[in-house]
């Protein structure tokens, strides 16, 4: 697509003086994927790890043991938000050891493997 300078401007069209500006090669920027990690103090701080989430680019590690330690009921409020949330942009949440989360928007998955009860003894594994 050209543009014709002069012709906008009122000047006479005597010569083929214009600037050609392809619109196409400019290019969107990607966004690259964050893995980014949150410290959960108190119910407030979900809000900005909403906002990451539903960015779409951000993988959330959620450190919830400070609330842990003082509001259970506060962390089980937040975990349920964080989760309606992520239910509803199809992503996936996960605990990830006994203080932390992980979510992910609807391009990624957190692997949640076979679950193995901890009274079970794997007789497989032996150590010597």
């Amino acid at each position: 697509m050209a543009f014709n300078i002069k012709r906008m401007f009122g000047k006479s069209d005597a010569g083929d003086d214009y600037v050609e500006i392809d619109l196409d090669s400019q290019q969107q920027k990607k966004e690259k994927i964050k893995v980014r990690p949150f410290v959960l103090r108190k119910y407030d701080d979900i809000n900005e790890i909403l906002e990451s989430l539903r960015e779409g680019y951000t993988i959330a590690i959620i450190d919830i043991k400070q609330l842990k330690s003082k509001d259970i009921i506060e962390l089980k409020r937040s975990v349920a938000k964080i989760k309606k949330t992520v239910d509803a942009m199809e992503g996936s949440i996960a605990g990830f050891g006994d203080h932390s989360i992980i979510a992910t928007p609807s391009f990624a998955e957190v692997y949640k493997g076979p679950v193995v009860a901890k009274s079970e003894k794997r007789e497989d594994l032996k150590f010597y």
